[in-house]
């Protein structure tokens, strides 16, 4: 649709404000507004605020109405529109549409833009030839780094990390030409004025870039390991099919098992080492460029996933990216975060150098990064992609909720770890932070609070906290010195998938994981609960057993397969735990068992998450996992779709897995194969699930379900119990805007805080 271009300043009768909130600004929406408005010869001016962007232009009221929905219609593609609100004002006469210079309005502020890859025009430009040829920080108005260089709001050059570098007069000419594609592209720069890179070696220090590239790229053939400079942080690189390198790589960073993120050259390569279906392929290639989960169809190096048949796989998204693979050998390359095991990802070039020594060489530039964020991580769970962990191209980009979230600080959990702030109506929620217990991470915590409430004008009135009275979260949460409420851990992970799914009536939440601190004081974890966003009734859980070992008993799964066999077994269990557990010390079970007997730190446990890790010992997958939910990430490498079978289960005021364990232990000595008896047991998990809920939505006439908890990252269980339950009308909802594991739950302890805020204001 377009408008008539032939207006006359005279017949003019209006002067209109409008307003527009929501992803508009770092996404080259100015410069599309101008383009617009001149097109159509409106009189006027935009410009950034910090609570949005605001567009004064003359035109009658049928023209104005037009201009909102050309708006609306061909926002460009990273934009978000939230809203558009217009109004007349005091009468104004404009000589022509201009770009004005931003303001700072007030404590209300905008959407920031995620980090967007590098787009085809740019790359187009980057590899073939142009005046920006091989200029690896070639960016447009739609690509380039956005939230981690930004210093404040509004989105202006001098609140960047590009303000140290003075455009030159190319770059000046393309940012102020209206027909150009940079034409106010806040990172703009060139050879000549923008950042550079720099190669240091042992013995080696390299500005040029192509001989940098060269020399990189043949270090990555043959062998070595190259700390490289993302966008949100250091990465380490090598080569994905080298053996020794990726084996050196793991005992450098101190990481046993935990499957390393692999980069391919383009879709085609990724395609000979993993299945793809329409949706993965779509979340591989958009604009965010995340690490997808996929099932592996030809191995790596072993040391790559140490036999866990699924990869972590991404494509290029920086122009260094593409221009490395111009020259690379390696068409597949292991990129993990720059850091040792659970500390946060290296941003600074000084800290880089000492602490990821293990490289044999250091990729620098000298731009630096304000705000360090991991890659993120998606699933396609069910043929939707889910986020697994949520950070660069996802943050800080708002959920909207119908909630007053205003002066709400969640503080979250300690596993996986992203706190949320509350503004308007929204929910800001960090980046990944991790793990709270390393003291590293617990400062990065507080050091992106700092930013978030500046960046964000962000003045907390009330601190919500996870129940358990020893997480940091919690203890820092209450050193603040304002209102705080405790809120249980999975009442907050149901609470989290109603928030993005706006609901707030009566649900029944299935909240699996491995470690929530119930109401009771013991470890909650597979657990059935009536919901609203104000409160919650615990109906049913999975029965208590003791976890012997408490912490230590999560990292040894076999201390778990005890519990349940002395459970179910009684003193017979030594011996049978003896047989099943050849690797472990006699000594070491003897051991468990008296903790058990004589309650010595031994807490009970409902947890979903400990059951998937007995079962996983006592069929030998995995007796000792060396990171976080490793049992159940091997189990799933077992999956038979073929195998329809289950195992028995008892549902009585608890629910009781042991007479499938029983089963499963004879079918171990009966020789079956471990992909039917896996098969079998998850199989099992599902209908018990479907057959409480059956009992629980009869008993109290709710029909909408809602799952979550980190088992439900679990792809076969996930999408088969959805689909029983949908086949039985219910209503599912699950989370796919945030994680579904812990690093969801400060989402649902904002929207329960906003809940009960209102009613009692009510």
């Amino acid at each position: 649709m377009q408008l008539d271009p032939n207006v006359k300043p005279e017949n003019i009768t209006e002067t209109y404000i409008i307003q527009i909130k929501g992803l508009i600004q770092g996404v080259g929406f100015r410069p599309y507004i101008y383009k617009l408005a001149t097109d159509l010869r409106f009189t006027g001016y935009v410009e950034n605020r910090n609570d949005g962007v605001l567009i004064v232009v003359n035109s009658s009221d049928y023209k104005i109405k037009e201009f909102v929905k050309l708006i609306k219609r061909n926002a460009p593609v990273a934009s978000e529109i939230r809203s558009i609100n217009y109004s007349t004002a005091p009468q104004q006469v404009f000589s022509d549409f201009q770009i004005v210079k931003s303001k700072n309005f007030s404590n209300d502020i905008t959407d920031v833009s995620p980090d967007i890859a590098v787009c085809e025009l740019c790359l187009d430009e980057l590899l073939n030839d142009s005046w920006r040829f091989h200029y690896p920080f070639i960016n447009c108005t739609n690509c380039g780094p956005r939230f981690t260089i930004i210093k404040d709001l509004p989105y202006d050059r001098v609140q960047t990390s590009m303000s140290e570098f003075k455009m030159c007069k190319k770059c000046e000419k393309e940012y102020i030409d209206i027909s150009d594609r940079r034409f106010h592209a806040q990172p703009i720069a060139c050879a000549d004025c923008g950042p550079a890179y720099q190669l240091i070696a042992p013995d080696t220090n390299i500005s040029d870039l192509e001989q940098i590239i060269s020399l990189v790229c043949n270090l990555i053939d043959k062998g070595r390991i190259v700390a490289i400079k993302g966008m949100g942080g250091f990465h380490l690189c090598c080569d994905a099919l080298n053996e020794k390198t990726v084996s050196r790589l793991r005992s450098s960073k101190n990481r046993d098992s935990k499957p390393f993120a692999v980069m391919f050259s383009d879709i085609g390569e990724l395609g000979k080492y993993a299945n793809t279906n329409i949706k993965e392929k779509q979340s591989l290639l958009e604009w965010r460029r995340p690490i997808v989960l996929l099932e592996q169809k030809k191995t790596l190096a072993r040391g790559v996933n140490n036999g866990i048949k699924s990869i972590g796989a991404m494509l290029p998204y920086m122009p260094i990216h593409y221009l490395l693979f111009e020259k690379l050998k390696a068409k597949a390359i292991v990129l993990t975060s720059g850091n040792i095991s659970d500390e946060p990802i290296v941003i600074d070039n000084i800290t880089a150098l000492d602490s990821l020594s293990m490289a044999d060489a250091h990729l620098l530039y000298n731009r630096s990064i304000q705000n360090r964020v991991d890659d993120s991580v998606i699933r396609v769970i069910n043929n939707t992609a889910r986020i697994i962990r949520r950070s660069r191209g996802f943050v800080p980009s708002p959920l909207n909720l119908r909630l007053n979230t205003d002066h709400i600080f969640a503080a979250g959990g300690e596993l996986n770890n992203c706190f949320c702030i509350g503004k308007g109506n929204q929910a800001i929620i960090s980046q990944h932070i991790g793990d709270l217990k390393k003291i590293e991470t617990y400062n990065f915590y507080k050091e992106v609070y700092e930013k978030y409430c500046r960046l964000f004008r962000f003045e907390p009135e009330i601190a919500v906290h996870d129940l358990h009275p020893d997480y940091l979260s919690t203890l820092n949460a209450k050193k603040m010195g304002i209102q705080t409420i405790a809120v249980q851990h999975h009442f907050a992970h149901i609470a989290s998938c109603m928030a993005e799914n706006d609901l707030d009536e009566k649900v029944i939440g299935v909240a699996f994981d491995g470690t929530g601190y119930g109401d009771d004081r013991n470890i909650w974890g597979g657990e059935f609960l009536l919901c609203d966003l104000n409160d919650f009734t615990r109906l049913k859980h999975l029965e208590y057993l003791p976890l012997p070992g408490g912490d230590k008993a999560v990292e040894n799964p076999w201390m778990m397969a005890v519990s349940y066999l002395y459970a179910i077994f009684g003193n017979d269990a030594n011996t049978i735990s003896e047989q099943l557990f050849r690797t472990i010390d006699p000594w070491k079970i003897e051991m468990v068992l008296k903790n058990i007997q004589n309650k010595i730190n031994s807490p009970l446990t409902s947890g979903m998450g400990r059951l998937f890790d007995a079962f996983a010992a006592i069929t030998g997958i995995c007796t000792e996992a060396s990171y976080h939910a490793e049992a159940p990430v091997r189990l799933e490498s077992y999956i038979n779709h073929q195998v329809s079978e289950t195992y028995s289960y008892r549902i009585s005021n608890d629910i009781s897995f042991k007479p499938a364990i029983i089963q499963v232990i004879e079918d171990i000595r009966k020789k079956l194969s471990l992909k039917t008896i896996v098969t079998k047991f998850h199989n099992t998990v599902i209908f018990a699930v479907r057959d409480t809920l059956l009992e629980l939505s009869a008993e109290n006439n709710v029909n909408k379900i809602v799952l979550s908890g980190g088992v439900f990252q679990n792809s076969y269980l996930s999408t088969k119990l959805e689909n029983i339950l949908k086949k039985s009308n219910y209503k599912v909802y699950v989370n796919k805007k945030v994680p579904c594991n812990d690093g969801g739950i400060c989402l649902g302890q904002l929207a329960i805080a906003a809940k009960r805020r209102e009613l009692s204001c009510a």
